[in-house]
């Protein structure tokens, strides 16, 4: 399983419900374009700031960082939200081999 942890600036949030409105719309351009699952993970009473997870479970560690990157460098393109930070994860179950 990978996971991305973005963490991200809304720049021009005036409110709770106007971060709320672009995060939706970043959260279903990711999933319209990517099999993955992904949340908001944290800052959900922040304002300007917010952190979302994005998951994908797959045997292929080269697929998943690809993809995973390809999620990451898409993020701000519509100038709705800024990417400040991300990272990405392996998680492996016990026994299994390696990314």
């Amino acid at each position: 399983m990978a996971v991305l942890i973005a963490e991200l600036l809304f720049p021009d949030a005036a409110s709770l419900k106007d971060k709320r409105r672009r995060l939706a719309g970043l959260v279903a351009r990711i999933r319209a374009n990517y099999p993955v699952s992904v949340a908001e993970v944290g800052g959900q009473d922040l304002w300007q700031r917010g952190t979302v997870g994005a998951a994908l479970v797959t045997t292929d560690g080269r697929l998943a960082r690809s993809m995973l990157d390809r999620i990451a460098g898409g993020i701000g393109r519509d100038g709705e939200v800024e990417l400040l930070s991300s990272r990405v994860e392996f998680f492996h179950p016990e026994g299994s081999g390696t990314e």
